[in-house]
């Protein structure tokens, strides 16, 4: 058994978020961090696999507190500004343009570029007549481009204090 640093070692960090966290998970995604998603609920399950996949386990549940030696952070708040703010924080995630978008929200897989013409039959016309440019997920099949959910996402960086190639 070894213990998994809680702090940043100048390594990437891979977390491993449990199924109370669904929201955060999906943002640490589109930041560009491994985040794999846990939905079971035994709580052996969940160290278990941390261990084998060498994750930090990001929890809200207080029984799993004390095994802080498995490489836990215990997520305190229910809002997912503050849960996000405060693991961006805790693991001095840095955020860059190089990074975000990188992921599949859905399955945490790396997206590939895309040729555009790969993806016409699978974005609406309008998307497809406006960008050149689209990943894909190659696990999922999921498409992405460039739209207006990044200037969102900015703005909920903005309202946690954080922006885009800050910290």
């Amino acid at each position: 058994c070894y213990n998994l640093p809680v702090k940043d070692s100048g390594t990437r960090r891979r977390f491993l978020v449990d199924f109370m966290l669904g929201r955060l998970c999906r943002w640490l995604r589109l930041l560009g961090e491994d985040a794999a998603y846990f939905t079971g609920k035994e709580k052996s399950g969940i160290l278990y696999r941390s261990l084998k996949e060498r994750r930090v386990v990001l929890t809200r549940d207080r029984h799993l507190a004390p095994r802080k030696a498995y490489g836990l952070y215990l997520v305190s708040s229910s809002d997912f500004r503050e849960q996000l703010r405060d693991v961006l924080d805790e693991f001095s995630i840095k955020l860059s343009r190089d990074k975000i978008f990188t992921r599949c929200v859905e399955c945490n897989s790396l997206l590939e570029e895309a040729d555009k013409s790969e993806v016409k039959e699978r974005v609406p016309d309008y998307v497809y007549n406006t960008h050149e440019s689209f990943s894909l997920c190659p696990e999922s099949g999921k498409v992405y481009w460039r739209g207006t959910h990044r200037e969102l996402m900015e703005k909920v960086l903005a309202s946690i204090g954080r922006g885009i190639g800050d910290k």
